[in-house]
């Protein structure tokens, strides 16, 4: 059976160059998705970081990092036609996707309960599906990202053993950048900036 490609990438913050070399990547590896795990907006321009994508007619998903507010997100996503996914679940084939944005700090702020009920309320929309993809901003407590300092969220650590995700997408602590690690049954994988290729 023909796998699913996902190119997943994280924390582009405003660097529109870096947003044209990912949709690059996504059109040469023929990805069927694209994932960005939140803090896509920086200090500087905004205007160029998903119109590469949507230029090349990639599928996107995002959600909100701590660098933009959920409103920005949702608008973001409205303007250039793609789903944010904080505390909503799509469905792509035989594959869930489900999400929460935001962090413990930043125009995103989210609290930890605020984050484990958005992550419910987004599960909850994949009833009967057995192939699952978690999205989030932070990490998880526990998780190697915390080698950074900053520690992880029980939240999503709770999440992935209620949910049991196949795989967590994240991003945040940009030192951990392309982090691989399993948690409960669920591989857990910082994407960074430069993009990581997933295939389930």
């Amino acid at each position: 059976m023909k796998k699913f490609k996902i190119l997943a990438a994280s924390d582009l913050h405003g660097e529109s160059k870096q947003a044209k070399k990912l949709a690059d990547k996504a059109e040469k590896e023929k990805v069927d998705l694209v994932v960005l795990c939140g803090d896509l907006l920086g200090w500087t321009e905004t205007k160029n970081i998903i119109k590469p994508f949507k230029d090349k007619h990639q599928r996107v998903l995002l959600i909100p990092g701590n660098h933009e507010s959920f409103a920005t997100a949702d608008f973001l996503a409205s303007l250039y036609g793609v789903k944010n996914i904080h505390g909503y679940a799509v469905k792509y084939e035989d594959i869930g996707f489900f999400g929460a944005g935001g962090a413990d700090i930043g125009p995103g702020i989210i609290s930890e309960k605020e984050l484990f009920k958005t992550l419910k309320k987004a599960h909850d929309g994949l009833k009967g599906i057995e192939k699952k993809i978690m999205v989030t901003h932070m990490h998880p407590a526990g998780s190697l990202s915390e080698f950074s300092g900053f520690r992880g969220s029980d939240s999503i650590t709770k999440a992935i053993k209620q949910f049991k995700p196949n795989i967590l997408l994240h991003g945040h602590i940009h030192e951990a950048a392309g982090m691989e690690q399993i948690i409960g049954g669920t591989r857990v994988i910082n994407v960074g900036k430069e993009g990581k290729i997933i295939e389930i």
